[in-house]
């Protein structure tokens, strides 16, 4: 008896509860059928938080590209402004009394020869207008050709962050559904069990009242019956948990009802994991192309700081009308005073202007800051190499592991269906001799305690293969969120 409470109790303690109940679509209505493992994951790859966030940043990607490119459009800006000087400043000069020379300030009064003296400014009026456009056209830039090859270099890298988060989200979700499966199973046997144990129940009752057993006999029997319906609706209580952490991965309605499609049966488990040695590639991996994406970016950068001490040329014009009048209100008078229109008088009183021309900027000295950003540029570079040869190692390292765990498992899976099949035999024959009085209640107990523990373990070891299967496809990159996808 006590080896059986301890059985019931590795039970409550290794297990995660599963699925019964029934699905919802997305919008939250109920669904009519119940989810297989392929919806399952296409329902979270459409719904899950992380891959949205991946996605918004995918999209960020593109507009930084379109950004980028726009720089290389013309640039046109218009202004239109208008100001009043309520007090123009002053021309400053030196008086001066020699006539051949010629100067705004002569014979001022009261004024020496020499003197500074302060005028009014007769070449400005106090109020002004001015609208014009300022179009630029950038030629040449060398930052700016490589900020073009960062730019999709950026896109890709947010691409291959958006296949690595569906990757992983798939894997997350496989397994939850696995749990789900294997533990719906479970509960299964915990019924299958309390039939059993009831069966034999009755039998025992009624060898008693023959007076073939004695009453200790029926009390052992209804005292292991009664554990098991009660660590039964524990269990039952606890699926909750694993359906929630079944709901969180795929985004799922925490308050919708949710149901599994599927049996164990149906689950292709590879009998070695040699086979994954055929055409693997590790470059094909999405942590390690990731890795390459953002070294491509950072050999951009490294280019950049280059480019950023060569010349930059810009063509640019200037157009626009300006006017000046003595009032605000002058400056929208259009009324012709009778004068005939010239150069120096128009009935609108605003004049065009235009300026045209080509910059070239070019880069001397930067006080040795752009050396060193260089230099740093250079050593972040280094460092992505030598993080990429760190991770080809714990690619090869994982891939080793992964498959010596799962042919691990496979063997323990074979030795524990062994295990349990014949921990079935031994308990049919028990109850059969007992019930034909050649055998005792304590055996019969001992063989479904043993038969108990024989399921429990073989049940452990198809979750650990099934586990361990999720893990190599995902060390050999055999995960695929896109074919899933298409195939939907």
């Amino acid at each position: 008896m006590r080896r059986l409470y301890q059985i019931i109790a590795i039970t409550l303690i290794t297990t995660v509860p599963a699925v019964a109940q029934q699905p919802q679509k997305g919008d939250g209505t109920a669904a009519s059928e119940a989810f297989t493992l392929e919806q399952c994951i296409q329902y979270a790859l459409e719904n899950s938080y992380t891959i949205k966030n991946a996605a918004i940043d995918n999209q960020i990607a593109n507009a930084r590209v379109k950004e980028t490119r726009g720089i290389g459009l013309p640039q046109v800006d218009a202004s239109i402004g208008i100001q009043h000087n309520q007090k123009l400043r002053r021309f400053f000069g030196r008086n001066t009394t020699d006539s051949t020379e010629f100067s705004f300030f002569q014979n001022i009064p009261g004024a020496q020869d020499g003197d500074i003296v302060a005028g009014q400014n007769f070449f400005q009026l106090k109020s002004g207008g001015d609208a014009g456009v300022t179009i630029s056209q950038l030629l040449f830039n060398g930052s700016y050709l490589v900020g073009l090859q960062a730019a999709n270099a950026y896109r890709d890298l947010s691409i291959k962050k958006e296949r690595q988060t569906k990757e992983d989200v798939v894997a997350q979700v496989t397994k939850a559904f696995y749990t789900a499966l294997v533990n719906s199973e479970r509960i299964k046997l915990f019924d299958n069990n309390i039939g059993r144990i009831d069966s034999l129940l009755r039998t025992t009752k009624a060898l008693l009242q023959n007076g073939f057993v004695e009453s200790i006999d029926v009390d052992r029997i209804q005292v292991t019956l009664n554990n098991l319906k009660t660590e039964r609706e524990k269990f039952r209580n606890l699926q909750e948990l694993s359906v929630d952490l079944l709901k969180f991965q795929m985004n799922f309605p925490m308050n919708g009802d949710l149901s599994l499609s599927g049996s164990l049966e149906e689950i292709s488990i590879p009998e070695n994991a040699a086979e994954y040695e055929n055409g693997w590639d590790f470059t094909k991996r999405s942590d390690y192309e990731l890795l390459m994406a953002n070294r491509r970016l950072q050999m951009l950068d490294l280019r950049n700081k280059y480019a950023e001490g060569m010349p930059s040329l810009v063509a640019f014009a200037n157009l626009g009308y300006a006017t000046q009048s003595a009032t605000v209100s002058g400056l929208f008078k259009t009324e012709s005073s009778g004068v005939e229109e010239n150069e120096f008088f128009g009935p609108d009183k605003w004049y065009s202007y235009s300026t045209f021309g080509v910059s070239l900027n070019i880069p001397i000295f930067s006080g040795l800051q752009r050396t060193y950003r260089v230099q740093q540029s250079r050593l972040a570079l280094s460092q992505i190499e030598n993080s990429s040869k760190l991770l080809r190692s714990g690619i090869e390292l994982e891939t080793k592991s992964s498959a010596r765990i799962f042919e691990n498992s496979l063997k323990t899976l074979v030795s524990q269906k062994e295990n349990m099949q014949l921990a079935e035999n031994v308990a049919r024959v028990t109850k059969i001799k007992y019930e034909q009085g050649v055998g005792s209640n304590l055996e019969v107990i001992d063989a479904e305690s043993s038969l108990k523990e024989a399921q429990i373990n073989y049940y452990n070891a198809l979750y650990d293969a099934l586990v361990a299967k999720v893990d190599l496809d995902k060390a050999y990159g055999k995960i695929n969120a896109e074919t899933t996808q298409e195939n939907k």
